[in-house]
């Protein structure tokens, strides 16, 4: 069940351009699932912003966001001791259990990756690829990161200038895998999806109450549209229609 308190930030600074990493203190139980995302209530904003939750330990979570806005710009400018107002164990995260013992690919484009290294954490010992993509070298985070955990690295940059050049999907065709895991802008996730394997695929959306009141955030499916705060923001490969 969600649950809402104060965190204090024990660390934030810059990872790449434009891109930080913030360390919270407080009560991490209502994470029960990498994939899912926590509201951060910030003073003179009306709505709270989501954000993944990239790791997490009993009493800690990392959080990594790319700076864009008002609320961004005010969230790199807190010092360690600033506490924040959250809402925690939001959405719906990666369901691990059809992943294990199976060739996986992790696939993160951009601010898509924190998500997935929640799940490379929990999958250590398995058979992992992990493609990044990124739009230039100066974009690139976590490199070496996933590699720590024991899987296997490929860094894309649309321009070249570090690793693959080229898309995800151009580095995941040489890649051998049987399930995927990929978070990332919605035409990244339509390009993978596109190569017709199974997977889970975790969306990002603009979320205005983060709880599925609003329905302002959804996805067509099988069985309907479904909220992407509440049913997802993981949903299966099977059930999304692009």
């Amino acid at each position: 069940m969600p649950a809402q308190g104060w965190y204090e930030v024990l660390r934030n600074r810059p990872l790449a351009r434009d891109i930080w990493e913030m360390r919270l203190g407080g009560d991490t139980g209502a994470i029960t699932r990498p994939g899912q995302f926590v509201n951060i209530r910030l003073d003179g904003l009306f709505l709270r912003r989501p954000m993944s939750v990239c790791s997490r330990q009993d009493g800690e979570m990392t959080i990594i966001y790319r700076v864009l806005g008002a609320g961004t710009r005010r969230m790199a400018g807190l010092a360690p001791g600033a506490r924040l107002d959250l809402l925690t164990g939001l959405g719906n995260g990666f369901d691990l259990a059809p992943v294990r013992g199976r060739r996986i690919a992790l696939v993160g484009g951009g601010c898509g990756l924190p998500p997935l290294y929640g799940a490379m954490e929990a999958l250590a010992g398995e058979d992992v690829t992990c493609v990044m993509g990124f739009a230039s070298q100066a974009d690139v985070f976590y490199e070496g990161a996933f590699a720590a955990l024991g899987a296997r690295e490929l860094v894309t940059t649309a321009d070249g200038t570090r690793g693959v050049r080229g898309l995800v999907t151009d580095a995941l065709r040489s890649v051998p895998y049987d399930y995927y895991l990929a978070c990332g802008p919605e035409p990244m996730l339509r390009a993978v999806h596109a190569l017709g394997r199974e997977g889970q695929l975790s969306f990002e959306e603009r979320m205005a109450c983060g709880f599925g009141a609003c329905m302002g955030c959804t996805c067509k499916t099988i069985a309907g549209y479904k909220r992407i705060c509440a049913d997802g923001p993981v949903l299966h490969s099977g059930e999304v229609c692009f």
